[in-house]
């Protein structure tokens, strides 16, 4: 940070001595010296302050006594999950940890450490940190046995969240997987677009997605977008599901698969759908969910010409020959052990603890919520996630990880984790 220094300009008094004068007629008095101005006391001149930043997270003192350990932090049986049909993730956490920790070799993550704003966390302390915990969780045989031990050897920092006291908001997403074709067709005719190759040439404010597509999204040979289409779908709707989830995995109508993953969008913020639905009172904000979401427009089409433009933000994609989906640190983000958030804030590619409530699927293809304690890797971000109140949980690809991240919601807890000094 540059330091201003200020300058003070003295200024000297000049004061003019007058003789005395005699004359041959008269004594003329002796002139006293004039009396010398004094400078009057004046405030002192303001000192610079660089304004106070309050830490986007703080270490907290946890303690040992966990009497409910189902709901103690670092309770985690999922990892552990053998009986009942169940099977563990263990090994899909241990490639969640490998991704993060060759992230860490890479110069964006220096880069990135070099100016993360609390110097205790730094890349080599969350390097350290990673490999300890992979040794954990290699050793330990049982969920009460890794938490016991990630209590004993690592420091919670907890997220100030939305008001100080940790309240942080958690949505979910999942990446779709939907059927498109590689022409266009009279049925496949919504085209996902290719990044522009002189996009970062492109005049601010950027075209909005109305201008880029059209009101029905069939602006076509009039956008200038035109040539740069990538794959063409038969609903509106599930080409701007993929620009909501950034990835997606595809079946070709050629009857092979592909995946496209995010390349690039314009500089506009999010804005939810939803919210605009239920201001103007065609959906209850109240329990508004993307299953719901998605209901309505199914049933409402026509619709999707009045409220997709007000999301005036638009995304470019790449084609990733299959690929799983990646974060924003360009590792492969992992089901269930992956979370995005704000990267100017938390500290990327670091190990993290969530305490939340999330669906589950139960009997009768229902889906029940349990409150949960899931170690995960800080792998990605997203525009609608700013500020150290939101966390974004990555539940999968599929339908039942959409149904699942569709009525993710709710407030908890969000923690990272790094070994004691």
């Amino acid at each position: 940070m540059m330091r201003k220094t200020l300058a003070l300009l003295s200024l000297s008094l000049g004061i003019a001595v007058v003789n005395p004068l005699w004359s041959a007629v008269a004594q003329v008095p002796i002139l006293l010296p004039l009396p010398i101005p004094t400078t009057p006391d004046l405030p002192p001149l303001p000192v610079p302050t660089t304004p106070e930043i309050t830490p986007p997270l703080r270490p907290i003192a946890i303690g040992s006594d966990c009497t409910l350990q189902q709901n103690c932090l670092g309770w985690d049986d999922q990892i552990f999950w053998g009986q009942g049909g169940k099977r563990g993730d263990r090994n899909a956490l241990l490639a969640s940890i490998d991704n993060s920790l060759l992230y860490l070799t890479k110069k964006e993550a220096i880069a990135a450490y070099q100016n993360y704003p609390m110097k205790e966390i730094t890349l080599d302390r969350v390097r350290r940190s990673l490999l300890r915990f992979r040794q954990l969780v290699l050793s330990s045989k049982s969920a009460a046995q890794l938490q016991a031990a990630v209590r004993r050897e690592f420091i919670f920092y907890q997220s100030v969240g939305n008001d100080g006291n940790g309240t942080v908001k958690f949505t979910a997403y999942y990446e779709p997987v939907y059927t498109a074709s590689r022409v266009r067709t009279a049925i496949y005719k919504y085209p996902l677009y290719r990044l522009p190759p002189d996009f970062s040439q492109w005049s601010k404010p950027h075209p909005k997605r109305i201008d880029l597509e059209g009101k029905d999204g069939l602006k076509g040979n009039k956008s200038k977008l035109r040539g740069l289409e990538l794959l063409w779908f038969r609903d509106r709707l599930d080409a701007y599901m993929v620009h909501i989830q950034g990835s997606a995995q595809i079946k070709l109508t050629n009857g092979k698969t592909t995946s496209v993953g995010y390349a690039g969008g314009t500089d506009y913020p999010w804005t939810s759908i939803g919210k605009e639905l239920a201001k103007d009172g065609k959906l209850p904000l109240a329990g508004l969910t993307m299953p719901r979401l998605i209901s309505y427009f199914r049933g409402k089409p026509q619709e999707l010409s009045n409220y997709l433009p007000r999301w005036e933000r638009f995304i470019f994609f790449q084609e990733t020959s299959g690929r799983p989906a990646t974060g924003s640190i360009h590792v492969p983000v992992t089901a269930e052990r992956s979370i995005a958030t704000d990267k100017s804030l938390m500290p990327p590619g670091a190990l993290a603890l969530i305490y939340n409530s999330f669906p589950y699927p139960a009997s009768g293809g229902k889906l029940e919520k349990r409150t949960v304690s899931r170690f995960v890797l800080d792998q990605d971000t997203g525009s609608a996630i700013k500020g150290p109140d939101r966390v974004d949980y990555f539940m999968g690809s599929g339908k039942l990880a959409g149904d699942r991240a569709g009525i993710t919601g709710g407030n908890g807890s969000l923690y990272y984790l790094l070994l004691k000094e």
